[in-house]
């Protein structure tokens, strides 16, 4: 009989691990396990395979939301920390792969289906060329895929800590309000939960308001329920994101198609409908019918990132 590999996605709240049969897709005994709730991943993988009941896997590929090119891995959002061959070797796995988390999302787009996609605006996915991945969550994660002749090619990055460049007088006041709290201001500073809150205050405060929500959710929620404050902050928060996806699908040469990917913009997919997105997306002067005839997508596929592990681990083209 053939023993399962394992597959995992590792973020500051959740630790997801799945089975796949070596060289296949299908995910089998998902379990998503609170990060709090373990001290350590060991103890969480421990956990996970006496649940299910399996035998031990010999094949094993994590993504993680961390940089993970060293030894040593860190977790951003969680105070767990490991070293991949201490833990190649606590557990006597063969095979073992740790990716960056937005590596596993990118690798993950080949074996999600159409009906996991919502298109935003028009555009077409060119065949052959480089696919963007961007998501804002707790941070803003940016990677790419290239095509080859035998395996899709991740490229992996940390794009969401490039500059925010603001485009109008408001992003100008923005940027000035962000730089007095954050000193420095990537994009990711504003395209995440945390930037959503922030964008929501500083607009109020623009208008003479009193903010009232206290966290993105409440931001979200109050948007969609009709709220003027609330409803400009996230419609301003798609704007810029369209102006970030824009500037990096220029530089990938992302014509395959950009794919929004994260829990964030699943909550308000009727506003990033209506909203500015596709237009600041193609505001890039002499290149904008260059940007304007690119497809965006928001993925609504649940385990992206469990499939793009399976799809790494026997991926010639990922060293980990």
């Amino acid at each position: 009989m053939t023993r399962m590999a394992l597959v995992g996605d590792i973020g500051g709240t959740n630790a997801r691990f799945a089975l796949v049969a070596p060289g296949e897709f299908e995910l089998q005994h998902i379990e998503a396990l609170p990060t709090e709730d373990y001290p350590t991943l060991s103890d969480a993988l421990r956990a996970y395979i006496e649940k299910i009941g399996c035998e031990a896997p010999k094949e094993a590929c994590l993504a993680f939301a961390c940089p993970t090119h060293q030894d040593e891995i860190k977790m951003t959002n969680n105070p767990w920390t490991l070293s991949k061959k201490a833990f190649k070797e606590e557990f006597e796995l063969d095979t073992f792969k740790a990716i960056n988390d937005f590596t596993a999302q990118a690798l993950g787009l080949p074996h999600i289906g159409s009906d996991d996609l919502h298109q935003v605006g028009e555009g077409d996915a060119a065949e052959g060329y480089a696919r963007l991945v961007m998501g804002p969550g707790t941070g803003l994660g940016v990677a790419g895929l290239a095509p080859s002749q035998r395996y899709w090619i991740p490229i992996t990055g940390e794009g969401g800590h490039a500059s925010f460049a603001p485009t109008d007088d408001i992003e100008i006041k923005l940027l000035q309000w962000f730089r007095e709290r954050y000193d420095r201001v990537s994009v990711e500073r504003i395209l995440c939960g945390q930037g959503l809150l922030d964008l929501y205050t500083a607009l109020a405060e623009f208008d003479g308001r009193t903010p009232t929500c206290t966290t993105p959710a409440e931001v979200t929620d109050a948007a969609k329920h009709g709220d003027a404050p609330a409803r400009d902050a996230v419609l301003r928060f798609c704007r810029i994101l369209g102006h970030a996806a824009g500037d990096v699908a220029l530089t990938l040469g992302a014509r395959g198609g950009v794919y929004l990917v994260g829990g964030v913009l699943p909550r308000f997919l009727d506003i990033l409908d209506d909203s500015d997105f596709r237009i600041a997306f193609a505001d890039k002067g002499r290149m904008g019918e260059y940007t304007a005839g690119i497809a965006t997508w928001v993925v609504t596929a649940k385990w992206t990132g469990l499939l793009g592990a399976a799809e790494a681990l026997y991926n010639e083209e990922v060293v980990a």
